[in-house]
């Protein structure tokens, strides 16, 4: 019943879902040059052979996956196709996928749509990442008797809680996959009482993610650009975060002279936006995506550029973790901790709660209350630099945990590989 009705929203409300296509588009969250493949439609035409569709949401699940869609692009006769919903994944799918694999955006959850992408790609596997649901997608997919894996999959408390309410719902969506492979024990457990089938944990694959990838070129010039500075890091963070973090900056700077703070957001496109809030703080900013320079009297880097995390993570391994300060479930603080950074977060830290908790427990990352405790944080890892040393290599132990993590995976997806003639 809830099913049918909403095939019918979608359906009937087909007017209302294009106004709000259009506010996304006038607003930049979506891709007018490619704005067809959310209709379904594409200009690509499918490679022969096998096709494995790996769907994940948005950046941190498609950075995720990478390891996974490199092993079974390498696979003869195999094309992976690989989906996501915003601008930024795409972007960072651009530059990351390996040769051979495939990026479109996801089609908007309309069932004319969902077909028309279907019947387009004809996928002979279907790998779903973590927690997106879209009642259209699967149940579409699975009728058409394509096997769906959950990959990495994660209930949260809150959708827990939401999914419970439709149980008859949930456990049509899930009927379709052949295998859930839950990120941790609880979300295994979590899944079984919402109804999926075949359910195993085998841990996360977030801990399979490489290292982030540097030019080395620009390494070498900025850090020799930035010397002796003393210098400290926020990356991945959202709106109300960056004035945050330059407040933090304005407290340090006298205890720390020619401090620099980088900032790198999580969406780049709202660095004007970010530079005007900085600049009304009184503060010299170099906005790295407009091309300026940095100099000896900036005080902030809003380095709003797509690709080149791995770059500032290496020159100031000092490291504050975004989207956790605010109260929005935080970011993966794996990344950091693969390269050895001091790694800090804020409370809400909701969307990794078991990696917080556990890089807690072994002094690998520090959770900080508000912005006095993250200044205090901050200060002293710039006077202490065992400190920094010592925190960054439990970090980087810490990341290296489960390193066994993709291969186990694989070998539960192995009976669903096996080659057969591509559709």
């Amino acid at each position: 019943m809830i099913l049918a009705l909403y095939r019918g929203l979608t359906t009937l409300g087909a007017p209302l879902i294009a106004y709000y296509l259009d506010r996304r588009m006038a607003r930049g969250k979506e891709d007018r040059a490619r704005f067809g493949e959310r209709r379904g439609m594409s200009n690509l035409s499918r490679p022969p052979g096998k096709l494995i569709w790996l769907h994940a949401a948005s950046v941190g699940e498609s950075v995720s996956m990478l390891p996974v869609i490199e092993r079974l692009q390498a696979r003869p006769n195999t094309t992976v196709l690989v989906t996501t919903g915003t601008v930024t994944s795409a972007e960072v799918m651009a530059v990351r996928l390996p040769a051979g694999a495939i990026h479109q955006y996801v089609p908007v959850d309309r069932l004319p749509w969902v077909r028309r992408f279907l019947d387009h790609w004809r996928p002979d596997l279907v790998l779903w990442a973590e927690s997106e649901f879209w009642p259209n997608l699967l149940v579409e997919t699975a009728d058409r008797g394509v096997p769906l894996i959950l990959l990495n999959g994660r209930i949260s408390d809150r959708s827990f809680a939401k999914w419970r309410r439709q149980p008859r719902l949930m456990k049509r969506l899930l009927a379709g996959f052949v295998l859930c492979l839950g990120q941790t024990p609880l979300d295994a457990e979590r899944l079984r009482h919402l109804g999926a089938s075949n359910v195993i944990c085998r841990g996360n694959l977030k801990f399979a993610a490489p290292p982030l990838p540097v030019d080395d070129a620009a390494l070498a010039a900025l850090s020799s650009q930035l010397a002796d500075r003393p210098r400290w890091l926020a990356i991945s963070t959202h709106a109300g975060e960056e004035s945050a973090v330059a407040r933090v900056h304005q407290t340090l700077e006298t205890r720390h002279p020619g401090l620099l703070t980088i900032i790198v957001p999580r969406h780049p496109n709202r660095g004007g936006d970010i530079m005007g809030e900085l600049s009304a703080l009184g503060l010299k900013v170099a906005q790295r995506g407009a091309g300026q320079p940095l100099e000896a009297g900036s005080q902030i880097l809003l380095a709003d550029t797509m690709g080149e995390l791995g770059l500032f993570i290496r020159v100031a391994p000092i490291v504050f973790m975004g989207k956790s300060l605010i109260g929005q479930g935080g970011q993966n603080p794996l990344e950091p901790a693969r390269l050895g950074a001091s790694v800090m977060f804020g409370p809400h830290m909701d969307n990794f709660v078991e990696i917080a908790k556990r890089m807690q427990e072994v002094d690998a990352a520090q959770l900080v209350e508000d912005e006095a405790a993250l200044a205090a944080a901050v200060s002293r890892r710039l006077t202490d630099m065992q400190l920094v040393v010592q925190t960054g290599k439990n970090a980087r132990d810490f990341a290296l945990t489960e390193d066994g993590i993709l291969e186990a995976v694989l070998e539960e997806m192995s009976p669903w590989l096996a080659d057969k003639e591509g559709r």
